[in-house]
């Protein structure tokens, strides 16, 4: 199976960029107001790295391009349906790690299935020198664990080919959109570039999670560059880069993320009032009412941008 090309899906997604404008005033940054729903993503945790589940919707404020907005939806412990992707790290480097990983894997896909919202499911890539969608969505765990055992470690590594193939996959998909990255380094083969495969998750508003499985702990043989880049996807996306060690260590990172899956919120609001630039990429920021805790979630996302002036 060469590189894949994912099919447009024939589905409206969260994502869609359709807004109703209000007249613009002749000012340097124009104000509009949005009818678009965003929705945010978000985990709390206290000064001691532990999740915080218990906060309610007066406990939070959310500002979009500096500009305070008023929360129209908030679910507690949200149960919206799952789509995972599970990407793989198959590269030549990857070696005997691959059989823990898939080890590990298979107990967390185990564990997501069996609980939570019965719509939830699950789809499996590989990536060395081109990007395999071993499974499409699925809740069928055999066709999952029999992907996983067919994997095998060759070739280079297309991180971001396959980060831009799978939020393509998942986009039009409705409830949340998370992606898990298993690797041990940075990009080396892929067409797309970092910006490109941030650019993809945003619009298709994914968390990734990488799992960055680190062989070596040295500073001369880690690829930094790589560790950088996927630390800033992370941040990006609202979520969370995890360096276990092989073993243990692997399910205890497959574990964390599945309980932040199970505590997250999720909060909505209509963009009104907002500031624009002529980047459409729209800064946000969720803060908490109490001292000590830290909010995790999406730092972006697409919408309005500021026209530009129009000829007399």
């Amino acid at each position: 199976m060469g590189r894949i090309r994912p099919e447009p899906v024939k589905l409206v997604r969260w994502a869609v960029l359709i807004s109703a404008l209000v007249p613009l005033a002749a000012q340097e940054s124009v104000i509009r107001v949005n009818v678009r729903l965003v929705r945010l993503l978000v985990t709390v945790k206290d000064a001691k790295g532990g999740l915080v589940g218990t906060l309610n919707k007066n406990n939070f404020s959310v500002y979009d391009n500096g500009a305070k907005q008023e929360i129209a939806v908030f679910e507690h412990h949200t149960d919206q349906p799952l789509s995972i992707a599970v990407l793989f790290d198959t590269s030549a480097s990857v070696g005997i790690a691959l059989k823990y990983e898939v080890e590990s894997a298979t107990r967390f896909l185990h564990a997501v299935l069996r609980e939570g919202n019965p719509d939830d499911q699950v789809s499996l890539y590989s990536f060395n020198w081109e990007v395999r969608a071993q499974t499409g969505f699925t809740r069928r765990t055999e066709r999952l664990e029999r992907a996983l055992h067919t994997m095998r470690a060759e070739g280079g590594t297309s991180l971001y080919d396959a980060i831009y193939l799978a939020s393509q996959d998942m986009e039009r998909r409705e409830g949340r959109h998370v992606i898990i990255v298993v690797t041990d380094g940075g990009d080396t083969t892929s067409y797309k570039d970092f910006h490109a495969a941030l650019d993809a998750a945003q619009r298709a508003d994914a968390v990734i999670y990488p799992i960055l499985v680190m062989p070596i702990k040295n500073d001369a043989g880690r690829n930094i560059g790589g560790e950088n880049a996927l630390t800033t996807l992370s941040n990006g996306t609202g979520g969370m880069v995890f360096t276990p060690n092989l073993g243990p260590g692997l399910d205890e990172a497959f574990d964390d993320i599945l309980r932040a899956l199970r505590t997250q919120y999720l909060l909505g609001f209509y963009p009104k009032d907002v500031p624009l630039t002529k980047n459409r990429l729209h800064q946000l920021r969720v803060s908490p009412d109490r001292q000590g805790l830290r909010v995790i979630t999406r730092s972006g996302y697409y919408g309005d941008s500021e026209e530009p002036p129009r000829r007399r």
